[in-house]
């Protein structure tokens, strides 16, 4: 008989080293307190961080399985309004390099993703003025029509928030605004929402690197509104720039707790809250999965920030440490430096922040490893911290390799990433629910007989010839430059 779901209960007054706390975090029998988590990724050593992070993912996920998924992350336009000092991506409509795609090249693009087995597009862009509500709709209907199979994962809070801005929807406040929207787009084909915007929900943060972009109010506002319409979301992190550590536990917890918000709503059960879709029995949607990562400084104004004791001056604690606090009501005249210096996150600081979301996450069923920014083999070890998903094959992205990284992975690659750190990799879709597990000698990896002539090879090229009208080529294992 399914079991209805409830919150763990915190236990604050325990250490949070605890073994017996910890034991019971892992088991779904107790959660974490945000001064507990804050800590963890203070203070406890990285590999026994690791340890417990890991048996966290084994008793959701098991000990064999680890999955990704293959699909396509389309920027439809670079164009956009607001100026986040972290983004490298975006442009004025009037700039030489502005674009925004034409419906047969995005179909273009999907077809691609369709002779490679991918099942899903990540569709994002910019948020530009100039494309009205019928853009989108006759952009997801033709998608549709065409593509029927495919999953469309797309539109950000952001994105969302500023159609409301655009389109000046009917409704008594924002939540009915969004939906007057939301529905539409989902009746013309939107299946689900991914979590980008995220960044960091920390108003004084916020207001620092995201000039323009919505408040974390209307993001968390925005993805109610898709689950209660049923539709299944992600949630994402950007850190390792100005903000402190209690930050990332602040946000941690907002998602935490507007998770726990629509699950009980919805009459969700324990199988509803972490588990993939196939076992999903409620009306209601919920987050799926989070996402986290650092920030990428190359090419963005952010990046230009001095790194903090860059100066002999730059004493005492990181300004964003003594700004932040776990409530996100930090006062961002607390130092004088607040926003002037960032604290970039490498390797060690990823891997701890991924395992305390893990441990702090109890009501989220998955864990994505960030290869992408990262590169492959630190995302092999998060599977070590947490994670239990290596992400997408990512055949295209333009956002994150806007600022410099550009980390592209095939099928066979990331299927070796996943055994090599000692599960069998599987092929899952938008809904967590595995399409294929590559158990025997066809799986992509066990395929391949030269690695050193294989790993040369980029993913697919687009034949900018195509040998019929409006068809899309591609090549496996063509040369491509990474996008």
């Amino acid at each position: 008989m399914a079991t209805i779901y409830r919150p763990p209960a915190e236990h604050p007054h325990l250490d949070a080293t605890d073994p017996g706390l910890l034991g019971a975090v892992v088991r779904g029998e107790a959660r974490l307190s945000p001064q507990q988590a804050l800590e963890l990724l203070r203070s406890m050593p990285l590999t026994g961080l690791g340890r417990w992070a890991d048996a966290r993912a084994r008793a959701i996920h098991g000990d064999t399985l680890r999955s990704y998924v293959i699909d396509r992350n389309i920027n439809y336009t670079n164009v956009c309004n607001a100026k986040c000092t972290f983004c490298a991506f975006r442009r004025d409509a009037d700039d030489h390099d502005a674009y925004t795609l034409e419906a047969s090249e995005i179909h273009d693009k999907i077809a691609e993703l369709v002779a490679i087995g991918g099942t899903q597009i990540l569709m994002q862009g910019g948020m530009n003025p100039d494309l009205p509500l019928d853009w989108y709709l006759e952009l997801l209907a033709s998608i549709k029509e065409k593509f029927p199979g495919v999953h469309v994962h797309a539109f950000s809070p952001p994105e969302f928030i500023e159609f409301v801005h655009f389109f000046n929807p009917p409704g008594e406040d924002l939540e009915a605004k969004i939906r007057w929207v939301m529905v539409r787009l989902k009746e013309a084909g939107l299946d689900s929402l991914p979590g980008g915007g995220g960044e960091i929900f920390s108003h004084p943060v916020r207001r620092k690197i995201g000039l323009g972009k919505c408040d974390a109010e209307a993001w968390l506002t925005t993805m109610y509104v898709a689950h209660t319409l049923g539709l299944f979301t992600s949630a994402t992190m950007m850190f390792g720039h100005i903000e402190g550590l209690a930050d990332r536990v602040h946000h941690m917890k907002l998602v935490r707790d507007w998770q726990d918000r629509v699950l009980r709503e919805g009459g969700a059960t324990v199988e509803d809250a972490i588990g993939p879709s196939a076992a999903h029995a409620q009306a209601f949607g919920h987050y799926k999965a989070f996402i986290s990562w650092p920030f990428q400084r190359e090419n963005t104004p952010l990046g230009r920030v001095k790194d903090w004791g860059a100066k002999p001056e730059d004493t005492g604690p990181f300004p964003g440490d003594v700004v932040a606090n776990l409530e996100g009501t930090g006062d961002p005249k607390a130092h004088p430096e607040f926003g002037r210096r960032v604290r970039m996150s490498g390797a060690s600081m990823y891997l701890r922040t991924q395992a305390v979301s893990r441990l702090m996450l109890d009501n989220i069923y998955s864990i994505g490893a960030s290869w992408v920014t990262m590169g492959p083999h630190i995302g092999q070890v998060a599977l070590m911290y947490g994670a239990n998903d290596m992400g997408s094959v990512m055949m295209e992205e333009n956002v994150v390799s806007s600022a410099g990284t550009t980390y592209c992975l095939d099928e066979a690659v990331l299927c070796r990433l996943i055994r090599g750190a000692g599960f069998v990799p599987a092929q899952r879709n938008n809904g967590y629910d595995l399409i294929r597990v590559h158990d025997g000698p066809d799986s992509p990896d066990l395929k391949v007989t030269d690695w050193s002539e294989h790993r040369t090879r980029r993913l697919h090229i687009q034949n900018t010839k195509p040998e019929a009208e409006h068809a899309a080529k591609l090549t496996i294992g063509g040369a491509e430059k990474s996008v």
